[in-house]
């Protein structure tokens, strides 16, 4: 049997590290990423985390001392999600009526400033494409482009919550599982229009899940898929499950094509995220890394790896203000659009 564990951090240095940018203002650490981007020629590509999304009301999974924000979190593994058995069948009524409380917040969210940044440096030449870990979607609303466009300059690592597929291939958009829901389970539904219209919603974490204690899930009916009656599960990476080769190939071609990374809001502790640093450092020449996050990372202390320790959106905000001041005073109204544009909404009982 394959032990599968949640990813952490490796456990902080005897000896504290020294981090040469430790000591930058914001105003320093802003010209010390314009300087970078430049640099980059317009081939930066951008890996992105939660810690992105914390200022749509979308809760990382982390805080700022590397620690899950909630120590109880166990999320529903792959080999779980998929059991045909009884046992499985449990497993997917706790995540799916978890999901139906937690699909709203994810859906509504909108992008915060700092998603509008990341688009404005594609629009100005400096990045060419983003990886995200995240699954929430919020880079594919700030983006200018068409669709196809955007497709093609963000790729979602770890897939998206705003699809649901199964086994043969059968994909339906979650709006429309999410009705199936709702009429399966209407007792369901009036708990969660009592919960949002209180202001008492569980907590969402970054993957659509909802904190739920004392609550029975046995009674919540889970819809097979429509067209072939096999299991549906949401199209996002769980634990145990594998990223597939068309992402894994693109992900790795994306840095092989790119001068530099430009790595924003977190932690690198999963594996699919940290190859790609490998991947960069291994290089020949070994290609440029700026990490701008707060907290520790799985990164912290390679050589060849910059790290300001800040949040990322108001640092980027500051350093477009001189990279995008020549094309702003032409006048393109895209590229004011999007440096004006973000709401900024934190999770609730946050700061």
């Amino acid at each position: 049997m394959v032990r599968i564990s949640i990813p952490t951090l490796p456990p902080p240095p005897l000896i504290p590290l020294i981090n040469p940018l430790s000591s930058l203002t914001l105003k320093e650490a802003a010209s010390h990423t314009a300087s970078f981007l430049q640099r980059g020629k317009g081939k930066t590509l951008v890996v992105t985390g939660a810690g992105i999304s914390v200022d749509s009301g979308i809760r990382a999974y982390r805080g700022d001392d590397g620690r899950y924000t909630n120590p109880n979190y166990r999320p529903v593994y792959y080999s779980e999600l998929v059991d045909p058995s009884e046992k499985g069948e449990d497993f997917r009524k706790r995540y799916w009526s978890r999901g139906y409380l937690g699909w709203p917040p994810v859906r509504d969210a909108q992008p915060n400033p700092l998603h509008y940044s990341l688009a404005a440096t594609m629009w100005l030449g400096l990045a060419k494409e983003i990886i995200t870990q995240n699954v929430d979607g919020l880079h594919d609303k700030a983006s200018p482009y068409t669709p196809e466009e955007t497709k093609r300059r963000i790729l979602h690592l770890h897939g998206s919550l705003h699809l649901v597929h199964c086994k043969n291939g059968h994909v339906v958009p979650r709006d429309e599982f999410q009705e199936v829901l709702t009429k399966l389970n209407p007792s369901w539904k009036s708990f969660a229009e009592e919960a949002f219209a209180t202001g008492t919603q569980p907590r969402t974490n970054p993957d659509g899940d909802v904190d739920l204690q004392g609550v029975s899930y046995d009674s919540f009916k889970v819809p097979t898929c429509k067209e072939c009656d096999a299991i549906m599960k949401p199209n996002v990476v769980f634990f145990g499950e594998s990223i597939s080769e068309e992402v894994k190939n693109r992900a790795f071609k994306a840095v092989e094509a790119s001068s530099q990374l430009l790595i924003l809001g977190t932690s690198l502790a999963t594996y699919s995220a940290f190859r790609m640093i490998k991947q960069a450092l291994s290089s020949v020449p070994p290609k440029p890394i700026l990490l701008i996050s707060t907290g520790p990372s799985r990164a912290d202390g390679l050589e060849g790896l910059e790290k300001i320790e800040m949040e990322a959106g108001p640092v980027l905000k500051l350093a477009l203000e001189g990279l995008a001041r020549g094309v702003v005073e032409k006048g393109d109204p895209v590229l004011k659009r999007l440096r004006e544009s973000g709401v900024v909404k934190r999770p609730m009982g946050d700061d």
